[in-house]
C-alpha cells in the first residue's frame, strides 16, 4: 500500500501513541527524511541492473553541459533542479561530429600511466579517460574543441524530500515499503523515550530492510539470468 506524507505522519503516532505536541510535526518532518536517506543509501547497495532513482524527480539523473575548449576539468555539485549529487557513474562525451562515446573511469593518484593529467604538458586532443575528485571530474587530454552539451554524466542523486506542506505527496520508491518511512521514525523516537514496544519496531524495521534489499536486487526481471558451470576437482 502506498503512503501519502500526512499517511506516515498519522502512522508514527499510532506507532508511538504521539501528537503533534508530543513528537510535533517538525521533528516527525525531520525523521522521515533522515530514513528517506536511509532507504535511499539501501536500495543504492542493492540495485542491480535497473537503475535507481527517486520517482518524484522530474528529469532523468543524467547531467548535460557543454564541453570547453582548453578546460580540463568539471565541476559537478548539483544537478540542474538543485539535487545533491552522491555519485558519478557514468560520463560520455561528444566528438566534433556530435557523436557520443564512453569514458573509462581511472585513478590518476594510484593507476600506472596518468602522467597527461598532471605532468604540465596540457596535451590537447580528444579525452579518453576521466578521474573523479573532489566534487567534479577531470580530463585525461585537454579538449581541443567546444560542443554544446558536450558532456554527459550519469549520476546518483538525493531523494526528493518532505516538507511539513506535503501532506498528499508520496514517496519516490516502490509502494510496498512507504512503511518503512513511518517504521524508522517510530524505533528512533521509541528509543529516544524508551517505549516498550521498541524491541518490537526494531525487529519489524530489520525485517523490512532485508526485504527491501531482496526486492530491488532481484528488480530486472526482464533479463535472463545466465547460468555458468562451474569445476569441481574431485578428490
Amino acid at each position: 500500500m502506498s503512503l501519502t506524507y500526512t499517511q506516515i505522519l498519522e502512522t508514527i503516532d499510532d506507532n508511538c501513541s504521539t501528537d503533534e505536541y508530543t513528537y510535533p510535526v517538525a521533528s516527525k518532518t525531520r525523521d522521515i527524511n533522515l530514513a528517506l536517506d536511509k532507504i535511499t543509501e539501501i536500495i543504492f547497495k542493492s540495485s542491480g541492473r535497473w537503475q535507481y532513482d527517486d520517482s518524484n524527480h522530474t528529469d532523468y539523473p543524467i547531467i548535460t553541459t557543454a564541453l570547453v575548449q582548453n578546460q580540463r576539468d568539471y565541476t559537478f555539485t548539483e544537478d540542474q533542479q538543485g539535487n545533491i549529487i552522491l555519485d558519478i557513474y557514468k560520463v560520455m562525451i561528444a566528438d566534433e561530429n556530435g557523436r557520443y562515446y564512453e569514458l573509462d573511469p581511472v585513478d590518476m593518484q594510484s593507476d600506472e600511466g596518468m602522467e597527461s593529467f598532471y605532468n604540465g604538458q596540457n596535451l590537447t586532443g580528444k579525452p579518453t579517460r576521466y578521474d573523479k575528485t573532489g566534487n567534479g571530474i577531470l580530463l585525461d587530454v585537454i579538449p581541443d574543441y567546444d560542443y554544446a552539451n558536450g558532456l554527459k554524466v550519469f549520476i546518483n542523486r538525493e531523494s526528493s524530500y518532505f516538507t511539513v506542506n506535503d501532506t498528499t505527496k508520496k514517496p519516490g520508491f516502490s509502494g510496498l515499503f512507504h512503511e518503512y518511512l513511518a517504521l524508522r521514525p517510530s524505533y528512533q523516537y521509541a528509543y529516544r523515550k524508551g517505549l516498550s514496544n521498541l524491541v518490537t519496531l526494531r525487529d519489524e524495521l530489520m525485517i523490512m530492510e532485508k526485504d527491501i534489499q531482496k526486492h530491488y536486487k532481484n528488480r530486472a526481471r526482464d533479463e535472463q539470468s545466465v547460468i555458468t558451470s562451474e569445476t569441481i576437482n574431485s578428490i
